[in-house]
């Protein structure tokens, strides 16, 4: 259980954490700490199970026939990131209690965090390519809330707009490239995709998949063209940055194209792509990090510059740039993450990230200086820290593959100098602007040290940073080898961790780089601290922001222009091209195919049967035609065509269908009566000349032979499906299943709550977010003028209240609704009664959550009818949200259990404990996914019927005019 557990751990903590007041900054702060502190340790102690090529794994079965079972996989790669994950998250947690300032809402930071911890473990943990690109949007979606945490500025919000656009646009091309591999593959299970490596890059396929795929990895590590989104992430909250931008996010690109590796790598597809969209990056970010005026900014393009790096070493077709590549992002890690915190630092002391306000700060804030130079160094590739180390890795690799790979020439070794000089131009940058020089007097803020717990997560980053710079071997020569191994397998190479290897070229390329980069900044110095800062020099034309937003606007004028070509304000012309599409969509594949009708031998007619429907199809067509004259007559008629379906299930012995399609006929007939008491009144158009006639009489021909092809297109349909023998295996096995391991006799019940309680699941997903729908939609609603006014028979009793129009002065039980209100208060508690009834017996006689849930609908809208929206509210506690809310996390939680006892989601398991007095009681597991589905039904319904009532209260506290004819 240590995996489900390490990703499970960190959600709770997310629950939890948003239910804190907003001033628990503390609790929410020991409660992050200690979830990210227990799974760091779930982590090393995992260790032992994954040296020398070891594998942990968990599987839950969930479609095994399908090879969709929920797979947890920790190897010595996933350990590695994992221990990045909990270990970088718990030092980013300790140092963003002291950043993060008491008016901050700090409940929601410390859930989203925990949210996004969990998000990355799980994305590193999937043992089946379904899950990783489950995991993988998530993390965009959860980086979208953290990035954006800061709502009130315009700037964070359109960066998290970017980044979700960007990443989320990856992800779904990852989706459709792990489909095809999977299906190159023969398996979506990861184990069975690593171990086909050949077979996958001699497939047809090969080429669509890794282009797919690497869209998806590409935009999350913001390489380019798609860098152009994570600078403008930096208007996040600094802990945020720290942590997305060293260790996770953006870290998840290159850990996909690691995990791949050997499965995709090894061809020239491969490596010209990848390796291009490296070097560019590489060169791109260095150089304009150069030109960046604000701390955070330089560190974004830094990144991008590094993450281009280990993208470049994934691609080079090499083990031991293989082994470079995941060294580096171990050491990008560290210091990355310690620099984001000295940024946020200095700017929470200072006031200000402007360079050019900055300097001298070594002299107010010695020990901060001393940090963060040294994190700078390990950035630039100084001796003696970790970051010389993977580059000297990267040099030789380089020089490598400009002898005897496909770029046989001096390019990349060129490049990898080059951009080498840049990386120590603005390292030199950061410590020279910010920690030199005479102390700054205009800041915001008087510097001085923070306090020492918020530079503790700093201190040790940069110790991690000179032990393995000094002992590399001794300090994590274990934990990249372990990590090797998890990515390359037997194909692991030899090589050593050390500080000296002679006089090579790689040592004379790191020369002449920490060489050049000095002289660069002392070149460009003067430039730099007059710059206005509209980018760097030669890129200015090349702005990410604006070709993006250019895009944006672009694809936002073509969905307008189909709208005004193919939209309507009208209703009918909607529905005209909603079933014009439903009908194109459907005739085409049965054209093709070919449908025939079946064999099976037609039931004799029934002359009550027929004449039943006869009424149903008189109430359907009447429905249709009063719907254009009148609305109550209408919606009469289509509850008499419900009332047919209803007797029609009865008819063939189907009372768990009759009885909810009887509730919900109640439920939305009565719901949309009171949605039409605020439709505006229907008013014939004057008619015009081109209307009559001729013009008129086609729309109506043309609407009626549309009704009829796709009614006889459905029926024809139906009748082919109804026509043909049925498999009775099917239903035999749900019959003969039922009690025996759904634990009821109630087949229906058992299906809906059992065997597909998925489909249930996913089901009363989508009505809890259709009522939240329809409840946002109507707070934005006003009735139309003329609904405003109150009816003449609440007029006259509102006569006599003195406070009128305030409605809560008024019940209608006192006044021309007397006798029934009374009537209707009274069935509250029988109808309550009557849903538990149909509640408790629903697994083995018909009813269920479903039906009690909309019975209990039922009793709740009497009480709206019988007193009024602003006296029920008064008298009795509602929370809709609360409701639908707690149903759908009982009804998942349910499923959960289930797997925690190793069952398939969902499944349920009937013990039947003897109590005393009591003796055998049965306690189906279902019982309590009936609960979920009772509650958000009844939540849901609720939460519809409060957006329609509280248009009365609306309705009648608005337009002057109308109060002050109350006497007419």
């Amino acid at each position: 259980m240590l995996l489900i557990s390490l990703i499970v751990l960190p959600f709770i903590g997310s629950l939890i954490a948003a239910l804190f007041p907003a001033n628990a900054r503390n609790v929410e702060a020991w409660l992050a700490g200690l979830i990210s502190l227990a799974a760091l340790i779930l982590t090393i102690l995992a260790y032992p199970d994954v040296t020398d090529g070891g594998v942990l794994r968990q599987e839950y079965a969930w479609l095994p026939e399908r090879g969709m079972n929920f797979i947890l996989r920790m190897d010595g790669f996933a350990w590695l990131f994992s221990l990045l994950i909990t270990g970088i998250g718990l030092l980013v947690v300790v140092y963003a209690r002291y950043y993060m300032s008491p008016e901050d809402p700090v409940p929601r930071f410390f859930s989203f965090f925990l949210a996004f911890m969990g998000a990355m473990l799980g994305l590193v943990l999937s043992g089946n390519l379904i899950q990783i690109a489950l995991f993988w949007e998530l993390t965009s979606l959860v980086s979208f809330l953290l990035i954006g945490y800061w709502h009130h500025n315009p700037n964070a919000r359109r960066g998290a707009r970017m980044a979700l656009t960007v990443t989320a646009t990856g992800g779904l091309c990852l989706f459709g490239g792990l489909l095809i591999l999977g299906h190159m593959a023969g398996s979506y299970d990861l184990d069975v995709v690593l171990s086909r490596g050949a077979a996958i890059r001699e497939h047809a396929l090969y080429t669509p998949a890794l282009i797919l795929i690497l869209l998806g990895a590409l935009t999350k590590s913001a390489q380019v063209p798609f860098q152009f989104w994570l600078p403008h992430a930096m208007a996040a909250p600094t802990p945020v940055s720290a942590y997305l931008h060293s260790a996770t996010m953006v870290k998840a690109g290159v850990f996909l194209l690691a995990r791949f590796w050997p499965v995709l790598a090894g061809t020239d597809e491969w490596f010209w792509i990848v390796s291009v969209a490296g070097l560019a990056t590489l060169l791109l970010g260095a150089y304009a990090a150069i030109f960046q005026q604000d701390l955070k900014g330089l560190l974004a393009y830094s990144t991008i510059s590094h993450l281009g790096l280990i993208t470049l070493l994934l691609g080079m077709n090499s083990t031991l740039a293989a082994v470079a590549a995941i060294f580096h992002i171990m050491n990008h890690a560290t210091f990355k993450a310690s620099l984001f915190m000295a940024a946020g630092i200095i700017d929470h002391e200072t006031g200000t990230r402007d360079i050019r306000r900055l300097s001298g700060l070594r002299h107010a804030m010695p020990y901060t200086a001393t940090l963060a130079m040294v994190a700078s160094a390990a950035m630039a590739g100084v001796p003696l820290l970790n970051g010389f180390i993977s580059k000297e890795m990267f040099f030789a690799e380089t020089v490598v593959v400009g002898h005897v790979g496909p770029m046989k020439d001096f390019v990349l070794p060129l490049c990898a100098t080059i951009a080498s000089m840049f990386s120590v131009a603005y390292s030199l940058r950061f410590i020279h602007g910010v920690f030199f020089g005479p102390l700054a007097t205009d800041l915001p803020r008087q510097p001085h040290e923070p306090p020492r717990w918020m530079r503790f997560p700093v201190e040790l980053l940069v110790l991690l940073c000179l032990v393995v710079g000094i002992i590399p071997a001794l300090s994590v020569g274990g934990i990249l080898h372990t990590a090797v191994i998890g990515v390359l397998g037997s194909e692991t190479p030899k090589y050593t961790l050390s500080l000296w290897h002679g006089f090579n070229m790689p040592l004379m390329m790191s020369i002449f780089a920490l060489a050049g980069g000095i002289a660069v900044y002392l070149l460009m110095q003067r430039y730099l601290q007059l710059d206005s800062g509209k980018g760097p020099p030669l890129l200015r034309g090349l702005d990410g922001k604006r070709i993006f937003e250019s895009a944006m606007t672009g694809l936002s004028r073509l969905a307008n222009s189909v709208e005004d070509l193919l939209g309507s304000r009208r209703l009918q012309p909607q529905l005209t091209l909603l079933v014009l599409a439903a009908l194109a969509a459907a005739a085409v594949p049965l054209w093709l195919g070919r449908v025939t009708f079946g064999e099976v031998r037609h039931s004799p007619i029934d002359p009550v049967f027929a004449l039943l429907w006869v009424g149903g199809a008189v109430c359907a067509i009447g429905a249709a035609y009063q719907a254009k004259y009148h609305r109550l007559a209408a919606l009469i008629l289509m509850g008499g065509a419900g009332l047919m379906t209803c007797l029609t299930f009865i008819w063939f012995s189907a009372p768990d269908l009759a009885l909810t399609q009887l509730t919900v006929e109640v439920v939305t007939v009565v719901l949309i009566l009171l949605g039409l008491r605020w439709l505006p009144r229907r008013l014939e158009a004057l008619r015009r000349r081109s209307d009559t006639g001729v013009a008129a009489q086609g729309r109506r021909v043309r609407d009626l032979a549309i009704a009829i092809a796709a009614g006889l297109g459905m029926s024809a349909l139906a009748y082919a499906i109804l026509s043909r023998p049925l498999p009775e295996t099917m239903s035999r096995f749900f019959v003969e299943k039922a009690l025996s391991e759904g634990g009821g006799t109630n087949v229906v019940n058992v299906i809906l709550v059992d065997f597909r309680g998925f489909d249930t699941f996913g089901e009363i997903t989508v009505l809890g977010v259709v009522a939240l729908t329809i409840y946002a939609l109507l707070r934005r609603f006003r009735p139309a003028p003329e609904s405003i006014d109150v009816p003449e028979q609440q007029r006259r009793q509102r006569v006599f209240a003195a406070d009128w129009p305030q409605p809560e002065a008024v019940d209608k039980a006192t006044g021309y609704l007397m006798v029934p209100a009374i009537i209707m208060r009274m069935m509250f508690p029988i109808i309550a009664m009557l849903a538990i009834y149909f509640f408790m017996r629903g697994h083995n006689l018909p009813g269920g959550g479903f039906v009690a849930g909309l019975i209990m609908s039922v009793a709740i809208i009497l009480q709206y009818m019988a007193g009024g929206t602003a006296w029920v509210e008064k008298r009795m506690n509602l929370h809709p949200q609360a409701w639908i809310g707690s149903g759908l996390l009982l009804a998942g939680f349910t499923g959960l259990g289930a797997w925690w006892f190793g069952h398939p989601f969902l499944t349920s398991s009937s013990p039947h404990p003897v109590l005393p007095l009591l003796g055998e009681v049965p306690l189906p597991s279902a019982f309590l996914f009936d609960l979920g589905v009772f509650l958000l039904v009844v939540g849901a319904t609720t939460l519809i019927l409060i957006a329609l009532a509280h248009q009365s209260v609306r309705g009648h506290r608005v337009a002057p005019a109308f109060k002050t004819g109350r006497g007419n």
